[in-house]
């Protein structure tokens, strides 16, 4: 049984290029990274503290925690080295478990070697001891174990999520290519809007942007919509612990925050599920939706603030033509009436880009799924600029 207040190595891992806003929220949440990679974090923490970041996290992945670390050369040894781990004082012999790998080693030619051998090892080892086995699957439905394996160094952690935190909960509806919830908040951070001016997301689509707004600005995070975690199935993990932690999350809401957030889109349908998907998260009295085209996003005058467009990108045979003329509008609509505001183009299709007409201050970059995308960031500056 593992004492969940003993600290030990945890990595965090997120999409890559987005762990500077990682690195944000782990830092606002009062810890101190011990090194950062391109797709994650290491920090020293206890299973308590990992509890806790399950529960704010808004753009990782996964948190895990290291049980082992150990030399290992090739796959014959697999088997022999991962029996010899005390695998029943984390999981329950009545339990059920699963394994992943990411593995670089020359004597493993995919991955499911390593999860076979593992599970074969884990299993073997409670019949000897208790003449029976927990159950396993490839489902994230129990105790998760994630295996790292490059050339010669193997490390065992478990894996406190389960199932990813990039889906926060809420969002009953997807709607048509939507954004993941992790990569909205990133991209919201990367923005720099500080929760207190407008924030305009004309073409909002299911309103993942808008809602991702919403829940930043009155301080709800995505452990308020999730009651299933990994971290419930290893041993020593106490419920009220857990329910003292979701009370906490509750009061740390703000229900009025006091800030503008507009939603737009032409679609009826759209904006519908958006209300849903917002009334789900508890922040639909906080969204102004307008159904229109983007062009007539009425877009408030004082304070100024953030817009943020996420288009389509274009990616079928034909839709080019008529979104060039569609970026070159959004590009219109930023410059005659939004002066004063900081813009914001979301997109995977830089020649589309060009079309805005506008030069971008900032490309930040993003991966959304396999698409190679940028943030492009858009100074509106009021009167002539000097």
């Amino acid at each position: 049984m593992l004492d969940f207040n003993q600290k030990g190595k945890v990595f965090i891992t997120c999409k890559d290029r987005s762990v500077m806003y990682l690195e944000q929220e782990v830092r606002e949440l009062g810890f101190v990274p011990t090194s950062v990679t391109r797709t994650g974090l290491e920090l020293v923490a206890s299973l308590e503290d990992c509890m806790d970041l399950n529960l704010h996290l808004r753009t990782a992945s996964h948190v895990l925690y290291e049980i082992k670390s150990f030399y290992l050369r090739n796959a014959e040894d697999i088997y022999r080295r991962f029996k010899a781990i005390p695998w029943e004082e984390y999981l329950d012999v009545d339990g059920y478990f699963s394994v992943n790998s990411v593995v670089d080693n020359e004597s493993v030619t995919t991955p499911l070697i390593v999860n076979v051998k593992v599970k074969d090892a884990i299993v073997d080892r409670f019949r000897e001891l208790k003449g029976r086995r927990p159950d396993s699957g490839s489902d994230f439905i129990g105790l998760v174990f994630q295996v790292f394996w490059k050339e010669t160094q193997a490390s065992v952690y478990i894996n406190t999520s389960g199932e990813t935190l990039a889906k926060h909960g809420y969002r009953k509806i997807p709607g048509k290519a939507p954004m993941m919830e992790a990569l909205a908040a990133a991209t919201i951070y990367a923005t720099e809007w500080n929760t207190r001016v407008p924030f305009i997301n004309p073409m909002c689509g299911s309103g993942t942007l808008a809602i991702e707004a919403a829940l930043m600005a009155s301080k709800r995070y995505p452990g308020l919509y999730r009651n299933e975690y990994a971290f419930q199935y290893i041993l020593g993990y106490d419920p009220q612990a857990f329910l003292a932690k979701k009370k906490k999350l509750e009061n740390k809401v703000i229900h009025d925050p006091g800030v503008v957030i507009v939603a737009s889109d032409i679609s009826l349908q759209a904006i519908s599920f958006a209300r849903e998907n917002a009334a789900y998260a508890g922040v639909e009295h906080m969204i102004d939706f307008q159904v229109c085209d983007f062009a007539e996003t009425e877009i408030p005058e004082r304070p100024r603030g953030v817009i943020m467009f996420n288009p389509e990108y274009g990616e079928r045979l034909g839709e080019n033509d008529e979104l060039e003329v569609t970026y070159k509008r959004m590009g219109d609509f930023m410059k005659q009436k939004c002066a004063g505001y900081r813009g914001y183009i979301f997109t995977g299709n830089l020649e589309l880009a060009k079309k805005v007409g506008l030069k971008a201050s900032r490309r930040i970059e993003f991966w959304n799924g396999t698409i190679d995308c940028r943030l492009l960031k858009y100074e509106m500056y009021e009167g002539k600029r000097e």
